[in-house]
């Protein structure tokens, strides 16, 4: 055990690496992220690290991490916006906004929770600060880091859930997945269909949710979920097009 937990570090410095893929998406303004973001969004991050790369690959996403904002600009602190995150290295940590500077993000924003039950999300994540991050997972994910790694399209997802699973050890997207599952808000539920056992009701059917194990969940899920907002904070600070400045000297405006 103590030799894969070397292994695992040793892996862990490797993969939190910068990736010499492309970058290609645009970063978000750090001033408007800060001043759009909600306590209880979870933010959505396009990372440069070699272990980005590894888990855009595996779930076909953008996405490669998942943080979740327990303090906003707006709070009694005064702070800028804070998160909790599971890093590789760190493990579970309290981090600043800052810690995203230069990435592109997105938001994914919960609907209809009460404070009460965005506090127990962030309670929940909080709790679990100073866990250790999953080596496990990053031993797994070691194995599919290659430009063409030989993995079906259809075993990629359950590639990022071969850690080991121990409840003091988390990876980012399955510790934000835990926290909103604690208070029973869908995310990509299972759906079953039964008949009800109603005389006046002859063929009536309704929809069953079960709660998938949180090890499945990938950080693309948040944003694939129908029961989060997407917020963008380019058009959430009041984006108007026309103040742009566009080089005209190849492609002049048609009027």
């Amino acid at each position: 055990m103590g030799v894969l937990l070397v292994i695992g570090r040793l892996l862990a410095g490797y993969l939190t690496g910068p990736s010499r893929a492309p970058y290609a998406n645009a970063p978000t303004d750090e001033t408007a992220l800060a001043r759009t973001v909600r306590p209880g969004d979870i933010l959505l991050v396009d990372g440069k690290q070699r272990i980005s790369t590894a888990i855009k690959y595996l779930t076909q996403s953008t996405w490669s991490h998942a943080a979740l904002c327990v303090e906003a600009t707006g709070d009694a602190s005064g702070e800028p916006p804070r998160f909790v995150e599971a890093d590789a290295i760190e493990g579970v940590r309290i981090v600043s906004v800052a810690e995203f500077a230069g990435l592109h993000t997105r938001i994914c924003r919960p609907v209809g929770l009460s404070e009460g039950e965005i506090r127990s999300v962030i309670d929940f994540a909080l709790a679990h600060v100073g866990d250790e991050y999953d080596l496990a997972n990053v031993v797994d994910l070691a194995r599919y880091l290659c430009p063409t790694p030989p993995v079906p399209s259809g075993w990629r997802r359950r590639m990022i859930a071969l850690g080991s699973g121990e409840p003091t050890k988390a990876i980012c997207s399955t510790l934000v997945a835990q926290a909103y599952q604690s208070i029973r808000y869908p995310i990509l539920p299972e759906i079953t269909r039964e008949m009800i056992d109603d005389p006046d009701c002859r063929g009536c059917v309704r929809d069953i949710l079960h709660i998938r194990h949180h090890s499945l969940f990938a950080p693309r899920d948040f944003d694939v979920s129908p029961y989060f907002e997407v917020v963008k904070p380019t058009l959430a600070s009041g984006f108007d097009h026309r103040l742009l400045h566009w080089d005209t000297r190849l492609n002049p405006v048609v009027t």
